[in-house]
């Protein structure tokens, strides 16, 4: 009987890091059929020198980007994460231009921006209006360690965007 206490104390304890690791599924949804719905404004290496990134927004957040506005309620900017090719000794195969080959798709994150979140979504667990949830490839919510508000915080001249210029540029010439 103890042995059972302890285990539900355990679990009791980890589940909210579980449930909120890489971002709230909860609140920020998978947006089904983004590829076709979406604009993909962005191919890139990723900073960590490991994955590639394929990056997409809706025509909410694009519009307000070509306005020169930072994103307004609505908008939803998606972030496909690659693992990349290798070489026998482990080594990234690269192309000519340095851009990484992709091997297959690994995740996919999602940042939602809106004005009226549920009171039981935190602040802490967002950044400025935008929300965040990583999810498998099939859209199922995926269990990392990443910490989204932590790494986009720092961001907010750029709309907590690490893509932002990308996709400024990409609105202002569409």
């Amino acid at each position: 009987m103890m042995h059972r206490f302890k285990f539900i104390t355990l679990v009791c304890t980890l589940l909210p890091f579980y449930a909120h690791s890489g971002g709230n599924p909860d609140f920020v949804k998978f947006p089904e059929s983004y590829q076709q719905a979406f604009t993909q404004y962005d191919t890139a290496n990723r900073a960590n020198q490991t994955q590639v990134a394929k990056f997409y927004a809706n025509d909410i957040a694009i519009a307000s980007y070509k306005k020169g506005e930072e994103a307004t309620p609505g908008s939803v900017v998606v972030m496909e994460i690659y693992e990349t090719k290798k070489d026998a000794a482990g080594k990234i195969i690269s192309d000519k231009e340095g851009m990484f080959e992709i091997e297959k798709l690994a995740a996919v994150a999602v940042m939602e921006k809106r004005s009226d979140w549920d009171k039981t979504f935190s602040q802490e667990n967002r950044t400025g209006d935008w929300g965040f949830a990583v999810y498998n490839p099939d859209g199922t919510p995926k269990s990392n360690d990443l910490n989204c508000v932590q790494c986009h915080t720092p961001l907010k001249d750029q709309d907590y965007l690490f893509s932002f210029q990308k996709l400024v540029d990409f609105a202002r010439k569409n």
